[in-house]
């Protein structure tokens, strides 16, 4: 099992929680203590500065490793598998905002309102992602067969990321050019949408940034609280992917997670740039359907060849650089005669 932070270093944890926990409730409390339409320029300067977060953290995970017994080369080898979780993490992300702007443009959600959908949003991945990836740790450690002789070679075949490999190849033939994102479906039919009728009514208009309103002398839900729970569960089908897909890369949980939430972190001002400028991510999810077929051919094929980090990043990022080229170059129809 990967030498983990967790076991070296439990302050670097605690200040990793602290430093998010602080950000969030200033992002809630000061900067957007006003429900308000995120400009394009506001969305810039806080993706530029979610993903400087990001690297900076990335190089702290280099500095302490490096002043640990594996020295120079387990410090390279941390800090190029947290850039491969991130950025697989951040791709994949992308391909979830398109869900979140069918989501919003269904339930007619007043662009004011956007960003607090997603902070909540994004307070349930924070939970979700940390169940999946430490149980999802521990699962893996638990499935591996007794070492055998394949192909000639003695490997020791694990039976959960075999599994997973097998599903990001099918998740990327599948999505290829665009995946399953239906402009016509029904979310007020979904299971997060369901989940907030169950327990109560729901009014028929917004009550500003309220989740509950009374009407009549009874406590009804707004459209506001379905839009969060659809994009809760949303988020939850969308980590199948993603959260299978950095087991590739590592098997140290604190890696996992803290690469996963800033990424996760970023989310919202990536989303509002993405709904402005959606037209230069126009060819990316074919780069994204790439990307899962190739993880899941590393997950299967590393009991006999280990693909390192360093070469996963190069490839991951070369895919990504290139989708967005060949949308800029080549834009839909639909966005040229628009």
């Amino acid at each position: 099992m990967d030498k983990s932070i967790i076991d070296l270093h439990p302050g670097l944890v605690a200040g990793f929680i602290i430093v998010v926990v602080v950000l969030l409730l200033l992002d809630l409390g000061v900067f957007n203590k006003k429900a308000h339409e995120v400009s394009s320029k506001e969305a810039t300067t806080w993706t530029v500065v979610w993903i400087s977060l990001s690297m900076v953290f990335s190089v702290v995970v280099y500095w302490v490793f490096n002043q640990d017994a594996g020295g120079h080369a387990l410090a390279i080898e941390k800090f190029t598998q947290f850039q491969a979780a991130y950025w697989i993490e951040k791709a994949l992300s992308v391909d979830n905002l398109f869900v979140f702007i069918l989501v919003f443009g269904f339930f007619k959600v007043p662009r004011h309102l956007h960003h607090k959908v997603l902070f909540w949003g994004i307070i349930g991945a924070l939970i979700s992602r940390a169940i999946f990836i430490f149980a999802g740790v521990e699962l893996i450690d638990l499935t591996y067969l007794p070492e055998m002789t394949v192909f000639g070679h003695d490997v020791k075949i694990n039976v959960v990321m075999t599994l997973f490999g097998l599903f990001l190849i099918y998740a990327g033939v599948k999505s290829w050019g665009g995946g399953d994102h239906d402009e016509e479906q029904d979310y007020s039919e979904s299971a997060g949408a369901k989940l907030i009728k169950s327990f109560w009514k729901v009014s028929d208009s917004y009550n500003g940034d309220k989740f509950f309103t009374i009407q009549n002398g009874v406590k009804m839900a707004t459209p506001l609280l379905v839009v969060v729970a659809v994009i809760e569960f949303t988020d939850v089908l969308f980590a199948v992917d993603s959260i299978p897909a950095i087991f590739a890369i590592s098997k140290d949980p604190f890696i996992l997670y803290t690469s996963n939430i800033f990424a996760i972190l970023g989310l919202r001002s990536l989303y509002f740039l993405l709904s402005n400028f959606i037209h230069m991510f126009s060819k990316l999810p074919y780069g994204l359907a790439v990307i899962l077929s190739f993880i899941g051919v590393k997950m299967l094929i590393s009991p006999w060849y280990h693909i390192s980090s360093p070469v996963s990043l190069g490839i991951v990022g070369g895919i990504l650089i290139l989708s967005v080229v060949v949308s800029v170059m080549f834009p839909d129809k639909e966005e040229e005669s628009a």
